[in-house]
């Protein structure tokens, strides 16, 4: 059996989905040479609906492999010029099994 995923849960003071969506996408360039963060999952909710979420990526897996970095819902097809902020890192540390690298 599978370790179980761990989630964080990080609340914002914002206001408005896409500005969470846009402080979603700032955090994955930011972040995303590490791992232990898989933002092609991300997902927002509402406060007080925290069971109804939203995709923020298509997260389409890639012919050319990686993801589809395209807002969820985009029109057209996927492509890699479009590839999530994540998958776009060359040299990504290791990371160790239970904390970052």
């Amino acid at each position: 059996m599978a370790e179980p995923r761990w989630i964080i849960h990080l609340p914002t003071t914002l206001t408005r989905r896409a500005a969470a969506a846009d402080l979603a996408a700032a955090l994955a360039r930011s972040l995303g040479h590490l791992d232990a963060v898989d933002f092609g999952e991300t997902t927002l909710s509402e406060e007080d609906a925290q069971h109804v979420r939203h995709r923020v990526w298509c997260d389409q897996r890639l012919p050319e492999g990686g993801r589809c970095g395209q807002r969820d819902g985009h029109s057209g097809s996927c492509d890699a010029a479009t590839q999530h902020p994540c998958c776009q890192a060359v040299n990504k540390p290791t990371v160790a099994k239970e904390g970052l690298a």
